[in-house]
């Protein structure tokens, strides 16, 4: 069930200093790479999804989705990549998922969205602490970021805060937030 008016933004973008400085989202993972695991997830669910990626653009392009990059300089890190999503974003909310996630499992929107009522932005809680880059933001929400990050604001969380925000309980499914953060964790 695809609903409309959800696009979402697979964060690709960062430097990946702790995979040795590989592109993360590339990366291969169980046979293909780890952002292939997280669209196969995702794209039954949503409407449109874009990629954020700020190197090898070109074989994420050939993944089939537009591709955005940071418009801040430098990696600042993923509230960037936020607000190239939400800057592409042609839908009234915006899912977030980071591309190093391949155990994601697409019922998550769902979660998201059941909680999210006339919040600016629903967050999923895997049973011990908030997943911020599992989110679903508000296209409103476009310019509270691009003020956050314009102030020096980079930290996720804090964003967050500034904002009315519900959590979404995804305690049952922790599994689906482990992150692939190292070359050792590609062969636990």
């Amino acid at each position: 069930m695809a609903y409309h008016s959800v696009s979402a933004i697979i964060l690709a973008g960062g430097r990946g200093s702790r995979m040795g400085y590989r592109d993360k989202g590339l990366v291969e993972f169980d046979g293909r790479a780890l952002v292939a695991h997280v669209l196969a997830a995702i794209a039954p669910r949503v409407d449109r999804i874009a990629i954020n990626a700020n190197r090898n653009t070109d074989a994420y392009a050939g993944l089939g989705h537009p591709v955005v990059e940071d418009r801040i300089a430098g990696y600042p890190g993923p509230l960037a990549g936020i607000a190239a999503g939400l800057a592409w974003c042609p839908t009234a909310h915006l899912l977030v998922i980071p591309c190093d996630t391949p155990g994601i499992e697409g019922y998550c929107v769902e979660r998201l969205l059941s909680v999210l009522g006339e919040a600016d932005i629903a967050v999923a809680h895997d049973g011990r602490r908030l997943q911020p880059l599992h989110a679903l933001v508000r296209q409103r929400c476009r310019d509270s970021l691009d003020y956050f990050l314009e102030t020096g604001g980079r930290r996720v969380d804090q964003w967050i805060q500034t904002l009315d925000w519900r959590q979404a309980d995804c305690s049952d499914h922790p599994e689906m937030f482990i992150n692939i953060n190292s070359p050792e964790m590609l062969h636990d």
